[in-house]
């Protein structure tokens, strides 16, 4: 499996979009379609990226009960992403619904993942907020199995768990890691966060980028010096 950079683009509306894609010239990057982008724009949306020739993450992070989950991920199917996702939380049986809800008549499924702990998440914050009090790294792990069991194609947990995940739940098993930033830059609201050379070298399979890019003087720079010390 090769390693790929995907720019999270987190925009309200398709003309801004359109004009940040406009400036790549050669390369066509992977990109991430969060809620807030879909939701002002919709399924179009994503069909008129396809149309440009990008692979697509649609990140919904979708969490409700097993029928309702696997009925969306059923119309998610017909969309042509390459990678969609669901809360881990959500549980097995959840996942396994989601899976089968996604899996096209032919057999083939978009890559589904599964999110472990949110990277705006830290220790505090899951005990005060979430009531949880096994440490967080055994949390993400215990999430990443359940992922696993479910059939899933890998997890998104933050940069700083993808080895142990990869310890935990095999090679194969994919590891999609926001929360990085470049050495020199902000973190934002991010807790847990790797420059693009340390996401490599821990072994992250994905790593989604989104400020460090986006808001760039030069968002093709950016993006080309982030290939370079993730995928080099």
């Amino acid at each position: 499996m090769g390693k790929d950079v995907i720019i999270a683009c987190d925009f309200a509306s398709k003309e801004a979009l359109f004009d940040f894609l406009d400036l790549f010239k050669e390369e066509k990057p992977f990109l991430k379609v969060g809620m807030e982008l879909f939701y002002a724009e919709g399924p179009e949306i994503v069909r008129e990226i396809k149309r440009r020739g990008h692979k697509i993450f649609l990140d919904l992070k979708l969490h409700d009960i097993p029928n309702t989950v696997k009925k969306s991920m059923n119309v998610l199917s017909r969309l042509d992403v390459d990678m969609t996702n669901l809360h881990a939380a959500g549980t097995i049986s959840m996942m396994e619904a989601a899976l089968e809800g996604l899996t096209r008549p032919d057999g083939t499924h978009p890559m589904l993942i599964a999110v472990t702990q949110l990277t705006s998440t830290d220790q505090q914050r899951m005990e005060d907020d979430l009531l949880i009090h096994e440490p967080i790294d055994k949390v993400v792990m215990h999430y990443a199995s359940n992922a696993k069991k479910a059939g899933l194609d890998g997890v998104v947990c933050s940069p700083l768990e993808a080895e142990k995940v990869h310890d935990t739940c095999g090679k194969d098993f994919v590891t999609v890691t926001p929360g990085v930033r470049f050495a020199d830059g902000d973190i934002g609201d991010q807790k847990r966060v790797m420059t693009p050379a340390e996401a490599k070298k821990i072994g992250s399979d994905y790593i989604v980028v989104g400020r460090p890019i986006t808001a760039a003087e030069d968002p093709v720079a950016a993006y080309r010096r982030c290939v370079a010390e993730f995928v080099g």
